[in-house]
């Protein structure tokens, strides 16, 4: 059997059992995300440092909103990435389009200059969007539909991306704490540049996947993304001659937010261009998005609230031994490489008995909630000694990692199943979306850091991610049937 793309889906198994493209998308976005999570691990640290300690001495209310604010659009941009991509670029060109945007961000952030650092977070954002949209597309493309290698595949992709992630925090997270911010960004887009190296000389691998557009754009195409364009360069000029405030553009955004949501939904449950099964299917991949946007709210706070517990409420020395308080954050791709090769032998070797994707993601939610309520333990107990174990955000990191396999991959993998295949860049971006509306309220509430109680704020966390998690248990059953015999 052959994918939509034309790849066979069976008979290649040169990369330990699945196809060699997925070697090349493997590596590709193993040195994104190594920009990415190197430039994260920082961000927070550089905007909250004092002008003497190389940062941008900004308050942690406007810093987490900007850190929320970047997050975000690093995904809500997957939603017209995927459009480009699906009727004008192809997939592969996208990759390459999103990197180069990315590494052009990167050293943007190496000048001193607070225009050119929003300019380059925007630069970041964009390009992430594209790379990561049509990376994860084409994966899905390297697989027939009722391939039963994918949810392995998927996984071990997500496996391999996280090299990059564990490497960047120690690597960047080192030489921006203790030499200079500014050297870490640049280093991160240098390894930027490596991926796109490889990706180049690799990219015979993926044969047709992902190659030409999948869908014909019309007159009404061109006009749609001229405009848009020009919305967004206008809307931009807006921002910037009016001066408006950090805050005041987090709470228009998430305004916009929310019209997108309710927009992209509407346009597609209402749309006649769907069959019977496929408008279940939408039906289905709404309240994936929905446990989705609960899920990332929680965990993305690891970049901004779990940071600023690390760097000022955790004693960071191991065995006696001092360590740069970004190297907590390396503890989530460590986890995942010991327990994702677990996990991903566990989904095949049960078989028919696996549980549904929609009882994965309700898993997901019940430890990223139960991990923030372990928070509040380690919030209590810093606000008694001032300074906590290392082995609290140990815990949490742990038990946050579980739930992420339990959610993210199967997540990546259901939506490339339940998507109809002329919209497949369209609806991965709708699954970014939910990643962006995620990390947008997880940036929002690292700004009430200083100003509520640690342990009230972790608290709220923790229990939303439970309650919603037992809810998605209760209706997981109807939710399944309809995915019309899709696992």
């Amino acid at each position: 059997m052959a994918t939509l793309s034309g790849v066979p889906s069976s008979s290649d198994t040169g990369f330990f059992g699945h196809p060699r493209g997925l070697s090349t998308l493997f590596f590709t976005e193993m040195w994104e995300r190594f920009s990415y999570y190197g430039i994260r691990a920082l961000l927070i640290l550089y905007m909250t440092a004092t002008a003497e300690a190389h940062g941008l001495g900004l308050s942690v209310a406007v810093a987490g909103a900007i850190y929320g604010l970047y997050t975000s659009c690093a995904y809500i941009f997957a939603l017209p990435s995927g459009w480009i991509a699906d009727r004008f670029l192809g997939h592969q060109n996208a990759v390459i389009v999103g990197g180069l945007l990315i590494a052009a961000g990167n050293f943007g952030l190496m000048l001193p200059s607070v225009g050119t650092f929003v300019l380059s977070l925007l630069l970041m954002a964009v390009g992430t969007s594209f790379l990561k949209t049509s990376c994860t597309t084409v994966v899905g493309f390297l697989y027939g539909e009722h391939d039963q290698r994918r949810d392995s595949g998927f996984t071990l992709y997500y496996v391999g991306i996280n090299i990059g992630a564990g490497l960047a925090p120690v690597i960047c997270g080192y030489v921006g704490q203790k030499i200079d911010f500014r050297y870490a960004f640049g280093l991160a887009g240098l390894f930027m540049l490596a991926g796109l190296t490889q990706f180049s000389i690799t990219r015979g691998n993926l044969g047709p996947a992902g190659k030409g557009a999948a869908v014909q754009a019309t007159s009404s195409d061109r006009k749609v993304l001229s405009l848009g364009s020009f919305a967004l360069i206008v809307s931009l000029a807006a921002l910037y001659f009016a001066q408006a405030s950090v805050e005041n553009i987090a709470d228009g955004f998430a305004a916009l937010l929310l019209i997108a949501v309710a927009v992209t939904f509407a346009g597609l449950i209402f749309s006649k261009d769907f069959n019977a099964v496929e408008k279940k299917r939408i039906y289905v991949i709404l309240v994936l998005f929905i446990a989705s946007a609960l899920f990332w709210s929680i965990f993305e706070q690891a970049g901004s609230t779990l940071n600023l517990f690390a760097d000022r409420s955790t004693r960071n020395e191991l065995f006696g031994l001092p360590f740069p308080s970004t190297y907590f954050q390396s503890l989530n791709p460590l986890y995942i490489y010991a327990l994702g090769p677990l996990l991903a032998f566990t989904w095949l070797k049960l078989g028919e008995r696996n549980p549904s994707p929609v009882t994965k993601f309700a898993f997901g939610l019940l430890g990223a909630g139960g991990g923030f309520l372990l928070m509040v333990l380690a919030a209590q107990a810093a606000g008694a000694e001032g300074k906590v174990s290392p082995l609290w955000l140990s815990g949490v990191y742990l038990i946050h990692t579980v739930a992420e396999l339990c959610l993210s991959p199967v997540g990546l993998s259901s939506i490339t199943k339940l998507a109809p295949a002329r919209i497949a860049g369209l609806t991965m971006g709708v699954w970014f979306l939910s990643i962006s509306v995620g990390n947008f309220f997880a940036g929002r509430m690292a700004s009430f850091y200083e100003s509520m109680p640690l342990e009230q704020l972790v608290g709220y966390a923790g229990a939303t991610g439970v309650v919603f998690g037992f809810l998605l248990l209760l209706i997981s059953r109807p939710v399944t049937k309809l995915m019309g015999g899709v696992k």
